[in-house]
C-alpha cells in the first residue's frame, strides 16, 4: 500500500529506494511497471511528459523507455540463454523472416562477456545456478543501454543473489550507464552497496515517505534509523561465548559434489556458519544432511545414531529442518495460504479420526501469524503475495514450530530488509537457546561474523579453518575463504 507517494530522481542520477520489508518499494516499482494500477489523483513524468497514475500501463512505461528488472526475474527456465537474452529484445531474422540462430548466438556471446556471466547460449537456463539467473535478467533489460543518454532503469534488488565478484560486476556497468547519463532507479537491502553507488536515497515506511537524502555523508547507521524509525545499535544478537555442550551432530569425510571429505563437529545450542565461496559446497553440504543429495562416502552421526536419510523426510523425522535457499521454488507455497504453509511441516497432527481439525490449524496459524510479526497480520493471503521478509518468516515459523533438533539455514536473510533480519535472528537465537542447533550459510560475511558462535570455512571440497567467537570478522572470513593455501586461523 502507498499513501502519497512521491519521489523525484534527476538524470544520470543513481536514486535508491530503501524500506523494510512491507514499506510500498516493491508496490511503487509495479506500478511504474504498469503492473499494479495506481488509484487517480497522482501522476508519473518522463521528462516533460506527466501522464495521470491511473492512466499509466505497461505500454506506456516502456514507450518512455523505463527499463525492469523485479526482484523474482522473469527468466523462462526451459529456453536457452539465447533465447532468454533474445526475448528483451527480439530475435535476429534474416530477410526470408526467419531467425538468424548464428547471430544471436553471437549476439548473446557478446552480452555474456560484458556482464562477465559464465555461460554459453545455448545452455537451458535451467542449469544456471540462481545467482547467474538474476544476472541474465539483468543482462537481458541492460542489453541496449551501453552508452544511452535517456530512459530509466528500475532494479528491485538486482543484487540479492549475488555474490560479492558478481555484485561488482553489475555495478561497474550500472556505473558506465548513469556516467553516460542513464537514470537509475535501485532497490537494495545492502546499505553498504546503496552508500558506496548511489547518489540520492528515498525512504518509505509504511507506504508513505518519510525522507529523501543526499547519500554523501551518510552513515550505516543513519540509514537504518530512518528506514525502521528509530536507532538501532546492532542488528544481530550478540554471539556468545558459553561453554560447549554436548556434540549433537557429528560429520565425518563427508563426501557429495564438490565436498570431498568433509569433517565438523555441531554441538547443542550453536549457531555453527559455514563460510565459503559461492561453489564450495555450502548448499551441497546442507542439501546432503537433509537427504536431498547423494552423499557417496562419509558418515553423519545423530545424537549417537547414524544418520542417512534417503530423502527430507526422513530427515524431518530424525529432527532436523531446513530453510533452503530458493525460498521462492523451494521454501515456499506461492499458491497456498499463509496457514497452510505454517502448517505444512506438521499436517498430520491436526487428523483425528479422519478429519483435518480446522479450527486448531487455524488457531495454530494465527498464533504464528502473530509470534513471527508476519504482515498483514492474517493467516488466509496467499503465501506469495507477502513481501520477501513476510514469506521468510512463514517458512521460519514452519519449521521452528516442530523444534528440531538440527536447524538447516541457507542465505536466510537474502532479499531481507534489516527489521526482518532482527526478528530472523531473534526467533532463531530463541531456538538456540531452547537447545536447537543450528547450521548457517550466508554470502554475508559481515552477517555471519554477528550471529555465528563458530565458524568454519570451506576451500577445496574440505573444512580449511575454523573460528570462534569474539574472533570472527568479516576481513578474516573473507580472507580465509579466498586464500588457495592453508593458513593458522
Amino acid at each position: 500500500m502507498l499513501r502519497q507517494a512521491g519521489l523525484t530522481v534527476g538524470r544520470g542520477e543513481v536514486h535508491a529506494l530503501l524500506g523494510g520489508n512491507g514499506s510500498g518499494k516493491s508496490t511503487l516499482v509495479k506500478l511504474l511497471a504498469g503492473v499494479y494500477r495506481a488509484d487517480p489523483g497522482g501522476s508519473i513524468a518522463i521528462g516533460d511528459l506527466e501522464t495521470p497514475a491511473d492512466s499509466w500501463s505497461s505500454e506506456v512505461a516502456k514507450k518512455q523507455g523505463l527499463h525492469f528488472v523485479h526482484q523474482d526475474p522473469a527468466v523462462f527456465p526451459a529456453l536457452t540463454v539465447a533465447e532468454n537474452i533474445a526475448i528483451g529484445r527480439g530475435f535476429v531474422t534474416g530477410r526470408s523472416g526467419r531467425i538468424d540462430w548464428r547471430a544471436t548466438r553471437r549476439r548473446t556471446a557478446e552480452v555474456l562477456d560484458r556482464f562477465a556471466i559464465p555461460a554459453t547460449p545455448d545452455m537451458p537456463v535451467a542449469a544456471l545456478r540462481p545467482a547467474d539467473r538474476v544476472m541474465i535478467a539483468i543482462a537481458r533489460a541492460l542489453q541496449d543501454q551501453e552508452g544511452a543518454r535517456d530512459g530509466v532503469l528500475v532494479l528491485d534488488e538486482p543484487t540479492a543473489s549475488l555474490p560479492v565478484t558478481e555484485v561488482e560486476v553489475l555495478l561497474s556497468a550500472l556505473r558506465r550507464y548513469a556516467a553516460a547519463g542513464q537514470t537509475i532507479v535501485y532497490v537494495s537491502h545492502r546499505l553498504g552497496e546503496v552508500l558506496d553507488f548511489a547518489d540520492q536515497v528515498t525512504v518509505l515506511r509504511d507506504g508513505d515517505v518519510v525522507g529523501t537524502r543526499p547519500v554523501q555523508g551518510m552513515t550505516e547507521d543513519g540509514l537504518v534509523e530512518l528506514i525502521v524509525g528509530r536507532p538501532l545499535d546492532r542488528v544481530f544478537p550478540e554471539p556468545r561465548t558459553a561453554e560447549r555442550r554436548n556434540v549433537v551432530l557429528s560429520v565425518r569425510g563427508l563426501t557429495t559434489g564438490p565436498l570431498r571429505g568433509v569433517d565438523l563437529d555441531l554441538h547443542r545450542g550453536e549457531v555453527l556458519g559455514v563460510a565459503g565461496l559461492l561453489g564450495s559446497g555450502r548448499t551441497e553440504l546442507l542439501r546432503a544432511l537433509f537427504g536431498d543429495l547423494r552423499v557417496t562416502a562419509g558418515e553423519v552421526v545423530l545424537e549417537g545414531k547414524p544418520l542417512r536419510p534417503r530423502g527430507p523426510r526422513q530427515a524431518m523425522k530424525a529432527g532436523l529442518a531446513m530453510v533452503p535457499e530458493d525460498r521462492g521454488s523451494e521454501g515456499l507455497f506461492p499458491g497456498m495460504s499463509v496457514r497452510e504453509n505454517l502448517s505444512a511441516a506438521v499436517v498430520p497432527t491436526y487428523w483425528r479420526g479422519g478429519r483435518l481439525r480446522h479450527r486448531s490449524e487455524r488457531d495454530d496459524a494465527q498464533r504464528l501469524v502473530q509470534q513471527y510479526a508476519v504482515k498483514p497480520a492474517t493467516d488466509l493471503p496467499p503465501a506469495g503475495t507477502l513481501s520477501g521478509g513476510n514469506q521468510q518468516k512463514v517458512v521460519l515459523g514452519r519449521w521452528l514450530r516442530r523444534e528440531p533438533t538440527v536447524l538447516l539455514l541457507d542465505e536466510p536473510t537474502q532479499g531481507v530488509d534489516v527489521n526482518a533480519r532482527v526478528d530472523i535472528y531473534a526467533h532463531v537465537r530463541a531456538a538456540v537457546e531452547r537447545g536447537t542447533a543450528v547450521l548457517l550459510v550466508t554470502s554475508d560475511f559481515e552477517e555471519m561474523a554477528h550471529a555465528a558462535d563458530r565458524v568454519v570455512v570451506l576451500r577445496d571440497g574440505v573444512v580449511a579453518a575454523e573460528l570462534h567467537a569474539p574472533d570472527i570478522t568479516e576481513q578474516r572470513l573473507t580472507e580465509l575463504s579466498y586464500l588457495t593455501a592453508e593458513v593458522p586461523a
